[in-house]
């Protein structure tokens, strides 16, 4: 294993060790000394990486969630339901990903810029509308852009009610039934009946993404 291998995996090590313990207690009750406990790198290791606690956090807020990705489909609505619906399965089952979201909701941490998620998602959703939009998928009323912002705020309030009612054990249910309401005011009604939006749509597509 070369020198920039190594340093890559030990970043990436740091990385998931910090997310763990952000997870269980939050930005402003997490410690250094917490984090270095949680791995078997050295404390010299860590501030070769990162400068410190404030640094950690934002690494993790704009990493690029590579497994977040979905498989194209034809269909770009049911490509934006999958995308949706595979991230609720990563917040219930992946302790990274629930580190991000909990970094990106933090209100008490003003030095932590929070905005690169939120960013990141709405032009996510932004393209797959548009692309929808030029596939005739959606109704002529549409405003791709409005949309996207509707479909980003509307998920960031059912994951909170979710995060803070059951801990994320009934945010499949919730994000199902958000985009059950809120699909037939922007997709054309052939469309509307092909979508799959069941409970297990989740957790399949991202098996998937693992073959």
């Amino acid at each position: 294993m070369g020198k920039q291998e190594r340093g890559t995996r030990t970043r990436q090590t740091i990385l998931t060790a910090a997310a763990e313990v952000f997870e269980q207690r939050g930005y402003e009750a997490t410690t250094v000394t917490e984090i270095l406990r949680n791995t078997n790198v050295t404390k010299g290791a860590l501030y070769f990486h990162f400068s410190g606690k404030e640094e950690l956090a934002q690494g993790l807020l704009q990493e690029q969630d590579e497994a977040a990705l979905v498989p194209e489909r034809a269909c770009r609505t049911q490509q934006l339901v999958d995308t949706l619906l595979v991230y609720a399965h990563r917040l219930q089952t992946d302790a990274l990903v629930r580190a991000r979201a909990r970094l990106a909701m933090d209100q008490v941490s003003p030095a932590l810029d929070r905005r690169e998620p939120y960013l990141r998602w709405r032009t996510i959703m932004l393209r797959l509308l548009e692309q929808a939009q030029a596939q005739g998928e959606l109704l002529a009323t549409v405003d791709p852009a409005g949309t996207a912002e509707v479909l980003v705020g509307g998920f960031t309030g059912v994951q909170s009610m979710s995060l803070i009612l059951t801990s994320y054990e009934d945010l499949m249910t919730r994000t199902c039934a958000l985009l059950r309401h809120l699909l037939p005011s922007i997709a054309t009604a052939p469309v509307l009946v092909s979508l799959d939006l069941s409970g297990t749509r989740g957790a399949e597509v991202f098996a998937e993404t693992q073959d």
